[in-house]
């Protein structure tokens, strides 16, 4: 096949800021609304769509970064305009807000190159696997037991397997919310919790032996991600049933390799729309790898859905309630899961999404002039 010579022409960025459907809230946080920010490459006869979550300021940096390491430069080259991205925040730090923009924009950029060779992404980098499981993940903290009962088991009536539920922000309640969740799903299905690192090592131990009457096997940020020997502690000592995951908050392959080496976690968790798009969580899945280490990639599934298709012995995308509404509203070509599991349509090029404007112009905090 020949090899198209395109040159970035045009990147457009943008930003929309979309209430919740409910108030939502996690063991240390509570939010109304959720800020999804889209990046539109062109080149050639395509555009590429690319998109995080974050902060409003992640728009205007991925606007300056588009157009000093984008424009001009071939679109099929993605290497070098990664470096080139990574070489211009240099004195402004790689992770955080930077590492978000980085992100959105490399993924519009596997999204133009699988477009330009008329291929899914899943195509493109090579399959490992058709489709991955995915685990309905919402129960936020300030749900009621009936929001939490009809969520959590309406994942179980579509079929899914897999539920996770948050926990930690009032901790004297945290054991009943977990016997309604599990009354909710049934005997059979898998629950796990995410205490977004509300706890000390001390507390989340205790929490971790009590959620054994109710069949956890997942403890995911007991606690912060910032404290490895504390995580690692949870680790060595937790039921032998249970996992420890974190790795959300990773935005580079170093911060995954320092989690791995502490030997911090049972399954780490990679999210490509924080760790520099589809090249970083590559190259954080082959870390991984190469530690034996099981991934499951974190919210925005209709863009892991993808990529998690071509690592091998990966375990299951985040079906996160939050992101699974905006991509359902906003993009053409959404695939919900079926079975528990979620297929990428590798009839539709690249990611297969098409943004829609018009219906997102509401939600407009920010553009790109």
């Amino acid at each position: 096949m020949e090899r198209p010579d395109i040159a970035v022409e045009k990147v457009d960025v943008s930003a929309y800021s979309i209430p919740t459907d409910a108030p939502e809230g996690d063991g240390t946080l509570r939010w109304d609304s959720t800020t999804l920010i889209v990046c539109e490459v062109h080149a050639g006869n395509q555009t590429g769509l690319g998109f995080t979550y974050g902060n409003q300021a992640t728009a205007f940096v991925a606007h300056q970064l588009a157009a000093r390491c984008l424009l001009h430069s071939s679109a099929l080259d993605i290497p070098r305009i990664q470096a080139n991205m990574l070489a211009r925040v240099r004195n402004d730090g790689s992770r955080g807000i930077a590492s978000m923009a980085i992100s959105a924009l490399d993924i519009a950029l596997w999204d133009l190159k699988a477009k330009a060779f008329s291929r899914s992404i899943a195509d493109l980098l090579g399959a490992a696997s058709d489709s991955v499981p995915a685990y309905g993940s919402g129960g936020f903290t300030t749900y009621d037991s009936q929001q939490l009962t009809s969520q959590l088991s309406g994942w179980i009536a579509d079929g899914v397997t897999s539920v996770k539920m948050k926990i930690g922000a009032n901790p004297a309640a945290d054991l009943d919310r977990v016997r309604v969740a599990r009354e909710a799903i049934g005997p059979s299905a898998k629950l796990f919790v995410d205490a977004n690192g509300a706890f000390h090592a001390r507390e989340a131990l205790a929490f971790a032996d009590k959620f054994t009457e109710f069949d956890v096997t997942w403890f995911e940020e007991p606690v912060s991600s910032d404290d490895l020997a504390g995580l690692r502690r949870v680790r060595d000592h937790a039921p032998a049933a249970m996992e420890i995951a974190a790795g959300e908050y990773g935005y580079d392959s170093f911060y995954f390799r320092r989690m791995l080496e502490a030997e911090a976690v049972d399954v780490i968790q990679l999210d490509a729309t924080r760790c520099k798009g589809f090249t970083g969580f590559l190259e954080a899945a082959a870390v991984a790898s190469s530690f034996e280490c099981p991934i499951s990639a974190h919210c925005a599934p209709s863009l892991h859905m993808h990529v998690a298709c071509a690592v091998p012995q990966f375990r299951h995308v985040e079906y996160f309630h939050d992101h699974a509404r905006i991509e359902a509203m906003l993009f053409d070509g959404f695939m919900p899961p079926r079975g528990g599991k979620l297929m990428p349509d590798r009839t539709r090029p690249g990611i297969g999404l098409s943004f829609k404007h018009r219906d997102a112009e509401q939600f407009l905090v920010w553009r790109s002039k």
